[in-house]
């Protein structure tokens, strides 16, 4: 028999046992991630930490000692949805284009944005039957989409002032404009598709409806009142 390692209790010329670590950090992302898609799912009653857990390999117990509550856990995810679309709306350099083509980009990625993250959508439209209480409580969601609205104010006054633009609206009113037509397609996608029989997921039809909505607010923007 070979003699073993009073400390390890193996073979001094065993190979060592990997050592199994867990990032905190790490983990709360993957709660995080995972807890969006179970939220967007089921909604914040309907939403069940044992299915978390169960889905990132961790506990209850491990969920509540990072996040304190279920609510809790909710708010940050609402948060985290809102800071991922505001985060690159910051960064999109819109100033190195002339105003038609920067206000035709940023309705163009709020569209493919609400295209591709279809959970997002979901979760401001349950956050809305809770009429916005999380949004309330919380003053990193307000913080995080005032930018937006700063966005869209400097690109309405550089238009104006070069004569691109010949609506002087209100940067909230023109923010909603966009929101709408590109938030509505996703919200309502199956009772539309259900109701008129077409699919809103067929690459003709998206694509169609992207440049439907990019020309309707460029043209209105460029149009007299």
């Amino acid at each position: 028999m070979k003699p073993v390692d009073p400390a390890t209790n193996l073979p001094p010329d065993a190979a060592p046992r990997p050592v199994r670590s867990r990032d905190p950090e790490r983990t709360k992302q993957d709660i995080l991630d995972v807890a969006t898609l179970e939220f967007a799912a089921h909604g914040l009653a309907g939403g069940r930490v044992d299915a978390i857990a169960a889905k990132t390999q961790t506990t209850k117990r491990m969920i509540y000692y990072y996040f304190e509550s279920k609510e809790n856990l909710y708010a940050l995810v609402l948060e985290r949805a809102y800071a991922g679309i505001r985060r690159i709306e910051e960064h999109m350099d819109l100033d190195r284009l002339d105003p038609e083509t920067a206000l035709r980009r940023l309705v163009e990625f709020t569209f493919d944005y609400h295209e591709a993250h279809p959970e997002f959508v979901r979760l401001v439209a349950i956050e809305n039957i809770h009429n916005a209480e999380h949004v309330k409580a919380s003053l990193a969601v307000r913080e995080t989409n005032r930018p937006a609205l700063m966005v869209v104010k400097h690109l309405l006054a550089r238009g104006l002032q070069e004569g691109v633009f010949k609506r002087n609206i209100d940067p909230a009113d023109l923010h909603l404009m966009i929101s709408a037509l590109c938030f509505y397609r996703v919200s309502n996608r199956q009772t539309f598709g259900t109701i008129f029989e077409c699919d809103l997921n067929d690459p003709k039809i998206r694509e169609r409806q992207r440049r439907m909505i990019t020309d309707s607010v460029a043209l209105f923007m460029m149009s007299a009142d």
